[in-house]
């Protein structure tokens, strides 16, 4: 991407577009804060093939060069002279179900690859020579600095994908939506288990806004980092109050909840309430009308700035085994973490 009119070291962002379907409703198992990793590559001279996998979306910063060459926010090979293609090993953050993938060739306009493929496999450990690879994506056309979305519909759970770019170029993000797989079968069903954890298949299904932040981080593991770790709203000028509908991991009886502020001091909500129902045969759509006449499993509670907010015994109420929850915050706010505890249901 060339910027002859800019000073050196001013920073374009990548231009924002409209996210399928998928890539909204399903978390980017691929995504470094998870923990996902390249295993193996066959070049990086350019840029490192780690860099695809951050989460933060790529810039373009003009004029940063490094001892190879121009500094670009991606993955980027040497150019072929002997034949063949350049390949990247994933390993997933979390295994899964995987619903799409984005190949993000932001920034990349004269040298992009014409064309990339993805292929995967589920093992125990890493790949070797022995491992046998299925074809999610064949062969797909790419573009210069521009998103290529691909919707996949397959059952599989996958613990690594193997990227294909055809022959050689830049990546600047490889994307992976799926939904975390966690089979419940060798789960303890007499345990304690935190059902809303994101690798352990709970999932976000709607929010009515999230303005500074990414609602997927209140089931992530861990306290926040900072203030932009977790789901905030913008501030509210009319009446109402802001939420979000969780599915959690697996059907169980509630018996204990956490609701972290983190971080959110002069932003935290003033009360937080949590419904909640089993719901066994309901879409997305259908549940946001549904959740509004669910039953409290917690009533309304005070909450505090910077700080675990714990429930559990009486407060909790007893309306059998569920399946999705929502919680309000009133009237906005922040919250870093909610987790929620439970026996499983049959």
């Amino acid at each position: 991407m060339a910027a002859p009119d800019l000073p050196v070291g001013t920073t374009i962002n990548a231009t924002p577009v409209e996210l399928p379907a998928y890539a909204t409703r399903y978390v980017n198992l691929a995504s470094a804060d998870f923990g996902a990793t390249v295993l193996d590559c066959t070049d990086e001279f350019f840029a490192q093939a780690q860099r695809m996998l951050l989460s933060a979306e790529p810039v373009f910063v003009v004029g940063k060069f490094d001892d190879h060459g121009k500094w670009m926010d991606g993955w980027e090979t040497r150019r072929r002279r002997n034949g063949g293609h350049d390949t990247a090993v994933v390993r997933l953050g979390i295994p899964g179900t995987i619903k799409g993938v984005d190949i993000d060739t932001s920034h990349f306009t004269g040298n992009f690859p014409p064309a990339a493929s993805v292929q995967a496999c589920r093992v125990q450990g890493d790949p070797d020579s022995d491992t046998v690879w299925t074809e999610l994506v064949p062969a797909h056309s790419l573009s210069g600095n521009a998103h290529h979305f691909v919707e996949i519909n397959d059952p599989g759970v996958w613990t690594h994908l193997r990227l294909h770019i055809y022959p050689d170029g830049g990546v600047a993000r490889f994307r992976v939506y799926g939904q975390p797989a966690c089979d419940w079968n060798q789960q303890d069903a007499q345990a304690l288990h935190e059902v809303s954890a994101l690798h352990l298949g709970g999932r976000i299904v709607a929010c009515n806004n999230a303005h500074y932040g990414t609602p997927f981080r209140v089931i992530m593991p861990g306290r926040g980092v900072n203030m932009g770790d977790g789901w905030e709203t913008r501030r509210r000028r009319e009446p109402g109050y802001d939420w979000c509908i969780m599915e959690l991991g697996h059907a169980a009886h509630i018996e204990k909840i956490e609701v972290d502020t983190a971080h959110f001091k002069g932003n935290y909500p003033d009360r937080v309430s949590i419904q909640a129902a089993c719901m066994a045969n309901s879409t997305d759509e259908s549940l946001i009308t549904q959740a509004m006449f669910w039953p409290e499993l917690l009533g309304e509670q005070k909450m505090e700035a910077d700080r675990q907010h714990f429930f559990e015994g009486s407060t909790i109420a007893q309306i059998g085994p569920v399946t999705h929850v929502r919680v309000n915050m009133f009237p906005d706010g922040g919250i870093s973490r909610v987790r929620l505890w439970g026996r499983l249901a049959s």
